[in-house]
């Protein structure tokens, strides 16, 4: 599943981002790492851009950003 298809409200970890490199690294530097575990806050009126909290911080992402996160869910 990917980020951008996450339920509102739901806690998801990362499994692996696959972008460009430059998206990659950004996304990276922000605390969007394998392993991290990321909540999905609410999303704008007309679906874009989602507002997600990762370690602690709430974080905006468009929708081809959120699509490139692969995530599964936390146990």
């Amino acid at each position: 599943m990917t980020l951008d298809k996450t339920p509102l409200g739901s806690t998801v970890r990362i499994l692996s981002l696959e972008s460009s490199d430059n998206v990659t690294r950004r996304l990276m530097e922000m605390g969007m790492v394998p392993g991290s575990a990321v909540r999905v806050v609410k999303s704008a009126p007309l679906g874009d851009p989602i507002q997600i909290c990762v370690r602690n911080y709430h974080v905006a992402l468009r929708r081809n950003e959120a699509r490139a996160i692969t995530v599964t869910t936390c146990d």
